[in-house]
């Protein structure tokens, strides 16, 4: 038995979509419950040639949709020669059986769906990884749908063994297979983890939102660096990191990952752990949306509830409502005061983006120590370090000396007081700043003493 990572696909799958609407959850809010199975079957590389919508207080525990539903689905896709039907809600795997005994076609769910869209855009040993964990813990649950062939009529004698002895041979192979990919991110993890320490980073702004908001694009707009932008959903996989200079020439790290959909299966979540990990140590989120979706308000939530299972609700962050150059005057109005604190902006046009920049500014200066430093001038590495990091508001040379008033990140004045001592120079505090114990002015602050508001007094 095998499993592919990248499946190959010569020619588009005709398939039909269906959804199964239940009464709590958010398809049934929005105005297309169908658009986003549309657009997931169409990333997975399908032909959608119909949709059908089917609305119940709970799912038929024998195969989801009720008969008539799936006579009619039945119909739908023998006239349409459609090969596939993508179903928008998790089945069991009776369900699944069922459901392709009563309709005749391959039957793909929700997560299926998604681990395959995954598995064809994975492109480094990590995402690969992480991918093919996924795929098997999803498997694991459901051999027995997958091992329907050697399932007999009549439970004759010589008929039972081979099928049982397989399934089980199959889940050990499995359990091995998981507990050796678990082995093996984890090393990679922690390789990533050490590297981070080591690095003298600068501060960390993520881009996170609902997948196909302009995550990408905005990334590109704003640190003019060339990154993959597509109209599909998940078009990004892997972390990546570009560099963006604020206007008070503070430098920022922008970091793009995966985006979210509702109901990201936790297979997801838990595999590519290490990935959204790099949501969990930036300094500051910010939340991008699309401004123009009918949705807005759903995919917020299902973005919340992402980085709420992540444990990332408390790391500041900022609402971005992006493509603000598709609303109307009276939506750009509406928006604002619905979410006064949101920032419209618009990767396409730039516009706002000056807005943004000191929005991102004020936030850093919240958690900043605002400094007066003489820094020899022989100490050539610790002034490149304190010059890309720190935001400086005032700086020259004075005989041997380099004097700078500036503003940096209690993080980052942990790993520099120590060489600033060691180098003989000298530091105070100016007034005015967050408050912090005396030991975190001399390098003892960590990563949590970054968000820590109030006032700083003393040297």
């Amino acid at each position: 038995m095998s499993f592919k990572t990248q499946p190959t696909r010569k020619e588009a799958e005709l398939a039909v979509v269906a959804a199964l609407v239940l009464p709590e959850s958010d398809a049934a809010e929005a105005v297309d419950p169908l658009a986003e199975i549309r657009s997931l079957a169409e990333a997975a590389g399908a032909r959608v040639v119909d949709s059908i919508c089917q609305r119940r207080a709970r799912p038929n525990p024998r195969a989801a949709f009720g008969k008539g539903k799936i006579e009619e689905i039945r119909l739908l896709c023998r006239q349409l020669g459609a090969t596939l039907l993508i179903v928008d809600f998790d089945l069991s795997p009776s369900q699944g059986r069922n459901l392709e005994e009563d309709i005749g076609v391959r039957v793909v769910d929700r997560t299926e769906l998604i681990l395959d869209i995954f598995a064809s855009r994975a492109s480094t040993r990590q995402a690969h990884l992480q991918v093919e964990l996924a795929q098997l813990q999803y498997m694991k649950s459901r051999l027995r749908r997958m091992w329907t062939h050697l399932e007999r009529t009549e439970a004759a004698i010589g008929t039972r063994g081979p099928g049982e002895t397989q399934l089980e041979s199959d889940r050990r192979m499995i359990d091995h297979k998981i507990v050796d990919l678990r082995r093996r991110l984890a090393q990679i993890e922690r390789r990533s983890h050490r590297q981070a320490v080591q690095r003298l980073d600068p501060n960390t702004v993520s881009l996170v939102g609902y997948t196909n908001a302009g995550k990408s694009s905005l990334m590109t707009a704003l640190s003019g660096a060339e990154v993959l932008v597509a109209d599909q959903l998940f078009a990004t996989l892997d972390t990546r990191v570009r560099n963006w200079h604020l206007r008070d020439r503070r430098l920022v790290m922008l970091a793009d990952t995966v985006g979210f959909v509702r109901d990201l299966p936790h297979h997801l979540v838990a595999s590519f752990h290490a990935t959204l990990e790099e949501t969990l140590n930036a300094d500051l989120l910010l939340h991008v949306c699309d401004a123009s979706d009918p949705d807005l308000e759903i995919h917020l939530r299902a973005v919340k509830k992402v980085l709420a299972d992540l444990g990332a609700v408390d790391i500041p962050s900022l609402l971005v409502l992006n493509k603000a150059d598709l609303l109307s005057p009276d939506d750009r109005l509406a928006l604002t005061a619905q979410f006064p604190n949101g920032l419209l902006l618009s990767a396409h046009s730039k516009e706002g983006f000056e807005s943004l920049d000191q929005a991102i500014a004020a936030q850093l200066d919240r958690w900043s120590l605002h400094l007066d430093l003489q820094v020899p001038a022989g100490a050539g590495r610790l002034l490149a370090d304190l010059q890309r990091l720190a935001a400086i508001d005032s700086a020259d040379f004075h005989g041997a000396h380099w004097h700078a008033r500036l503003r940096l990140s209690a993080r980052h004045w942990s790993r520099l007081c120590p060489e600033l001592r060691q180098q003989g120079g000298t530091f105070r505090s100016i007034p005015g700043n967050g408050h912090l114990e005396d030991a975190d002015l001399m390098g003892g602050a960590t990563r949590s003493d970054d968000r820590i508001q109030g006032s700083l007094g003393g040297e």
